[in-house]
């Protein structure tokens, strides 16, 4: 029943620089004596023995995490009920249970979520409020004790009883016989849905003898594999990659009866308990009046805190204390655990990973302090002091004043990679690209019979004046959708004409001029001497620990190379790259204080007055403990303060100077500036660009864009510039909570109270702005106390700004305003956004309006509010789902990149670019930038071809075996091409066994034909090693070509005279042969593909 908590033996050794120690100690030992004396002691043994006597028990002192811990130590052995006042406390509840219990016995029962429009976090609820009752069901007498976490609301819906939930149960076990028809019946009839694949609960999918079936018990779906009409294998498997995850030998389907709108006119969950249920309340006097608890009235009790209507009861005392509050200032924390250490107490520090632990040890190694045991692995949600036991139990998030973020387990997982191939999927009648070709028009996967009869499956494109080519499915490669940034419809291409082409090399050369500037001006840089700045100081270590979030890996690449660069004597001139919320701005702030260690001034240049007051308060924040005079210049300072600044700017009496255009004048004059760091260079001006160009020369420079750099740029000007990209978010930022509803009055309100309720702000966007007025009057309506402010792209731009910067100062609780708020404002305040009409916005538009909220350590929420699903295009109904999934920062980054980075491109290869882009689309373009850039290797000698690479880019085979994937096996056409598209780009064999091996989970045994399509992958390759331009395998004979081009480096290479060699050393296997100036190789009984693969290893 109780777990010695955070049982995870591990050995920790490390030394110190100058210090003559060596600390080992064994995490495991030490955390289980503690936990065991916590165990036994005094309070929580007297609370057991009242709670084996009495109907109630009432607690006095219990506080924070030590309630949990209490808790976990006295449990029944039956089911325990744990009544939280609210959802947040009810997950952190959750949380901290899943660290102090052993096994999955921790249930969280959140309400059913019927107000919300079908979603991730819908499926999430259906999915914990559903196996939290079936836990409740299914429990015995003597089983391990049992753990129930809710909160009011969710206690007040009533659940089915119990011969209702049993009987619209399947249950399904391994080796029983039942026809796979009897399955989807029961399924159609307990209203699932039929889908191609399934990625939420209440979904299925019939393949050939396979069943994949979503019930709602479950956060993983089941493949149910049959024999004729028995049950050969039950397999869990995982909804984004469609893969088995693990064997069960039963599965049992529930359909949405708990948490549906079918729970209506059940029982309360109180009358599914067993008798012997133990209920524990906290902050009781919060909910004792609702309907619910009255219910709750033959169960014994425990009152974790003591109600005020029952002052009179003698209450179990606990001497807890709260964790202190360090404000990140770790000297303070020293001597905390010096003194608590002294005076006999225990302190555990509890980190979630080893390299918090890594960094409090460094700091307070330094501070020469006695040292703490950590405890690595799980967390506590609060810290807290037992008096009683002596232990201090301190957690690393608020060491470091963190957010905590919780992960509830039996959550449903996000379907992203479903969804981004829903979102690339080639439908017919989208526009396509072919390399060759030019822009056309998808026209499906057609069946076509060649000379003999044979069937084969080509994709067909249509192409201006009727004209069609028809591209085998091993050379899909070629073919790319079209995307470009505006949804206006490219020009179709005339087959035979000369445009495409030219527009191919007017694009390459406009690539390659680019690249050879930045090259130019790159050497001349280099070439310059700067200032070198010192190593890091202690309180450069001291401002990176107190960052409020989890450094990334990349985060921390870039904060080496940045420190490399300042350290070095060129002058730095750095690209920092990654989405919103992505850290660039601490980069900044790390970069901005060690120059001001080494008495040199930093100008931050930003293009608007709100970004420039922004940043002024990030800078204050993050450096108010550190001795650092910041200031900031925008058109909100009067003249004396403007004139006041340059004054000290002069004198070197300011450290950091933020502002706009306005700094890079004449009349602003620094003591010594020493770094220069701009936010969005792409937004200012000629004249500012060509300032900053005279200052990059002698000033290091950070420059930081929230614009992504498409793939292949970012290989290119890696020789022509420093480049850091920040791909990933921090790992314990919290995802920002999307939810679709639908325009509900109720609900609304209710969104808005909770935000103001707890002190936060509001965004509502509206994208009309004559429709404004009528919808200020609706919120009006419904929160009257509410101050709203009116804001549109019509306004003047003073105005405008005045409205906002009002709002950023917490005037206003809510700004009402069309999508001027996509760019740039960072309102930490502001955690919930309301999005009217969603449907009508474009997937990046969505993802960065939903950037605008979670920039802090609340908890953010992002409500899309839609007509009901039924009524929108499948289009929209694609953009939502997809925004909805990709609710955790980063992780759609990559959808809404396809967007961001052809505006990305346009912003730094300039308009012309942006121009090729839309001709010939997204993906095309990056083919032809990457042939551009080795090209530009050739011409310059600066190579960027490896050196084991093929001398043939691409080998074409042709054969009368039939290779295809047949509609037995795979009958969704979107999802059979991209498995031709994925298995035509795999360049590795040992990827063709793993995709071989994934297709025969999801879809049963692999076709002989299918399998054929393997083996000529496999030939490709092999011709691609050897030099073969194409291959034939046709009549039992197959004909290999070599490269065409006699002026080739090939025929000058080892690898051609090795080839020859090995003909010669094979006999009769081969005929060499040459005419019309073609060598080629001839091989006869050649009945398969696999027999010519076989062959053509001889020659390896």
């Amino acid at each position: 029943m109780w777990k010695d908590d955070f049982s995870i033996d591990f050995n920790i050794v490390f030394n110190r620089k100058n210090r003559g120690y060596q600390q080992v100690f064994n995490s495991f030992s030490t955390v289980t004596k503690i936990f065991t004396t916590m165990k036994d002691s005094h309070s929580i043994n007297e609370l057991k023995e009242r709670m084996a006597s009495g109907k109630e028990v009432f607690c006095s002192g219990l506080f924070l995490s030590a309630r949990l811990v209490a808790l976990a130590g006295a449990a029944s052995p039956g089911i325990n009920l744990i009544v939280l006042p609210d959802r947040d406390s009810a997950e952190y509840c959750s949380s901290d249970l899943y660290s102090l219990i052993d096994g999955d016995r921790v249930f969280f029962l959140p309400v059913s979520g019927k107000s919300v429009e079908r979603s991730n976090y819908k499926s999430s609820l259906g999915v914990q409020r559903t196996s939290a009752v079936n836990s409740i069901m299914n429990w015995k007498p003597g089983s391990p004790a049992l753990f129930i976490v809710s909160w009011p609301e969710a206690l007040e819906e009533p659940v089915p009883d119990r011969s209702r939930i049993s009987g619209a149960v399947l249950n399904l076990r391994k080796g029983e016989e039942i026809s796979r028809d009897k399955i989807v019946e029961v399924l159609a009839a307990q209203n699932f849905t039929k889908t191609d694949f399934v990625s939420a609960p209440g979904q299925y999918a019939v393949r050939g003898s396979i069943i994949d079936i979503f019930s709602f018990s479950d956060s993983h779906p089941f493949r149910i594999s049959f024999f004729g009409d028995e049950v050969e294998n039950i397999n869990v498997f995982d909804c984004n990659t469609q893969l088995s995850r693990e064997v069960r030998d039963e599965a049992s389907i529930f359909p949405d009866i708990i948490a549906g709108d079918n729970a209506d006119g059940g029982v309360p969950v109180s009358a599914i308990l067993p008798q012997d249920t133990v209920v524990w309340l906290d902050s009781s006097d919060m909910y004792r009046e609702r309907e619910f608890f009255s219910g709750l009235d033959p169960f014994r009790k425990v009152f974790i805190d003591t109600p005020l209507s029952r002052k009179d009861a003698v209450p179990v005392n606990f001497s807890i204390a709260p964790q202190p509050v360090f404000n990140k200032n770790f000297d303070l924390l020293s001597t905390d655990i010096a003194t608590k250490m002294e005076n006999g107490y225990k302190v555990l520090i509890y980190c979630e990973k080893e390299s918090q632990s890594e960094r409090l040890r460094s700091i307070l190694s330094r501070n020469g302090g006695l040292f703490p045991e950590f405890v690595i692995g799980k967390n506590l949600h609060r810290g807290f002091i037992d008096n009683e036991n002596k232990i201090c139990r301190y957690t690393d998030h608020e060491i470091f004043d963190r957010f905590h973020r919780v992960s509830l387990r039996r959550t449903v997982e996000k379907s992203e990679q479903l969804t981004l191939n829903d979102l690339s999927a080639f439908n017919i009648g989208d526009y396509v690209v072919h390399i060759d070709h030019g822009v056309g028009i998808f026209g499906g996967l057609v069946r076509m019979r060649d000379d003999k009869g044979r069937m084969n499956e080509v994709v067909k494109l249509m192409y201006k004046d009727n004209d069609v080519v028809f591209v085998s499915v091993h050379a899909l490669h070629k073919i790319s959708k079209y995307k470009s940034k505006d949804a206006v419809p490219p020009t179709i291409n005339k087959l035979g004409s000369k445009t495409w082409q030219t527009l191919k090399t007017k694009a390459k050369a406009k690539v390659k001029d680019i690249a050879k500037e930045l090259i130019s001006l790159y050497a001349k840089r280099k070439a310059t001497e700067g200032f070198a700045y010192s190593a890091d100081t202690y309180l450069q270590e001291e401002l990176e620990s107190s960052f409020m979030y989890e450094d990334t890996p990349d985060q921390e690449t870039a904060t080496k190379a940045i420190k490399s660069d300042m350290e070095d004597k060129s002058p730095m001139d750095r690209l920092v790259c990654g989405d919103v919320g992505f850290g660039k701005t601490e980069l900044a702030v790390r970069a901005a204080f060690k120059a001001v260690a080494d008495n040199k001034q930093v100008a931050v240049l930003v293009p608007t007055t709100i970004l420039a007051f922004q940043h002024y308060n990030t800078f204050r924040n993050r450096l108010k403990n550190f001795p650092c005079n910041i200031e900031y210049v925008s058109r909100m300072r009067t003249a004396k303060e403007i004139s006041e600044i340059r004054e000290k700017l002069e004198k070197g009496l300011v450290d950091i100077v933020i502002g706009t255009h306005k700094i890079l004048g004449k009349s602003f004059v620094f003591k010594d500036l020493g770094l220069l760091i701009i936010d969005e260079e792409q937004k200012f001006g000629v004249s500012a660009k060509e300032r900053l160009r005279q200052m990059k020369l002698s000033v290091d420079t950070l420059t930081l864009t929230a614009t992504p750099i498409p793939r292949t740029l970012q290989f290119s000007l890696l020789g022509a510039r420093d480049l850091s990209i920040i791909s990933t978010p921090p790992p314990n930022r919290i995802p920002v909570q999307t939810e679709i509803i639908l325009f509900d009055e109720a609900e609304i309100r209710s969104i808005i109270n909770y935000e103001l309720d707890r002190g936060g702000q509001i965004f509502f966007l509206h994208n009309k702005v004559h429709e404004l007025q009528g919808v200020y009057d609706i919120l009006h309506r419904l929160v009257p106390d509410m101050k709203i402010c009116v804001a549109h792209g019509q306004m003047g731009a003073e105005e405008l700004e005045t409205k906002m910067l009002d709002f950023m100062q917490g005037d206003y609780d809510m700004l009402l305003s069309t999508t001027i708020i996509e760019n740039g404002i960072d309102i930490p305040n502001a955690n919930t956004i309301i999005i009217n009409q969603a449907q009508n916005f474009g997937l990046s538009d969505l993802h960065q309006l939903r950037g605008r909220v979670g920039r802090s350590n609340k908890k953010a929420f992002c409500y899309l509010i839609v007509p009901p699903l039924t009524t929108l295009s499948d289009d929209s109904r694609r953009r939502l789902k997809a925004i909805e999934e990709f609710s955790d920062l980063g992780s759609g980054f990559n959808i809404a990149m396809q967007d961001l980075d052809i505006r990305g491109a346009g912003n730094l290869l300039g308009a012309e670019q942006s121009g090729f882009i839309a001709d010939m689309g997204y993906e095309t373009y990056q083919k032809i930038l990457s042939e551009a850039m080795d090209e530009l290797g050739v011409e310059t000698g600066i190579s960027t071809r490896n050196v084991n690479e093929a001398y043939v880019e691409d080998c074409t085979i042709e054969t009368d075996l039939p290779a295809l994937i047949p509609d037995s096996y795979i009958e969704v056409q979107s999802e059979k091409i991209r498995i031709y598209k994925e298995l035509d780009s795999i360049r590795k064999d040992s990827e063709l066994d793993k995709m071989k091996d994934r297709l025969a989970d999801r879809f049963g045994p692999v076709p002989e034909e299918l399998a054929r399509l393997f083996d000529i992958v496999r030939l490709r390759h092999l011709g691609e090693k050897l030099g073969f331009e194409k291959i034939i395998v046709k009549n039992g004979i197959m004909i290999a070509f070599f490269i065409s081009n006699q002026m080739s480096s090939y025929y000058r290479s080892k690898k051609f005279s090795d080839v020859l060699g090995r003909i010669g050393d094979c006999g009769p296997l081969f005929e060499l042969k040459q005419n019309d100036a073609k060598l080629r190789i001839i091989s006869r009984n050649i009945h398969s593909i696999a027999g010519a693969c076989a062959v053509l290893r001889k020659l390896l």
